[in-house]
């Protein structure tokens, strides 16, 4: 069994669905637990992320950051899902 490196539409969607299952809240630690990524690649991704506004970052009442999707995030889920279909229909 060999196992296949994630590419980067894998990654970013695995960390968009990670925090849309997590009711689309979740702390910087247990997502970068979550991701299986070093904390140096989960770093770059975020940034992207953030830049690209996928993911926003929010302050609880107690000041504590929180990450959420914002509506391209949840685009990205739902676009993805249909390219993963499209190339499985066709076994690309």
């Amino acid at each position: 069994m060999s196992l296949k490196k994630r590419d980067r539409f894998e990654v970013i969607y695995d960390i968009l669905e990670i925090i849309r299952d997590k009711n689309n809240s979740i702390k910087p630690t247990p997502l970068l637990r979550f991701s299986n990524l070093s904390s140096q690649s989960f770093a770059e991704y975020f940034k992207d992320l953030l830049d690209k506004e996928f993911v926003k970052e929010i302050l609880d009442k107690k000041g504590k950051k929180h990450i959420t999707l914002t509506d391209k995030g949840f685009k990205y889920l739902e676009k993805y899902q249909t390219i993963v279909k499209f190339m499985s229909e066709f076994e690309l």
